[in-house]
């Protein structure tokens, strides 16, 4: 399994429903910091997204935690 697999499971189990983009390889924290997170849509129907995240428990070090128990 990647580290992107990793990524996205972790994310799914510890906030399911969570909508985001990946626009590099989340391998470390530089590339946990690059993910654009869904945080609404605009009036034409296009999400808005932000490189910080709207959820407080998808923190790095929860997320890190999470993808690590997957060896």
């Amino acid at each position: 399994m990647t580290n992107t697999d990793k990524f996205i499971k972790a994310v799914k189990i510890l906030k399911q429903g969570t909508e985001f983009s990946l626009v590099s390889p989340v391998d470390d924290e530089s590339g946990y910091n690059k993910v654009l997170w869904n945080i609404g849509v605009d009036d034409n129907g296009s999400a808005i997204q932000s490189t910080t995240c709207p959820h407080s428990e998808l923190t790095w070090t929860a997320v890190k935690t999470e993808m690590d128990s997957y060896d």
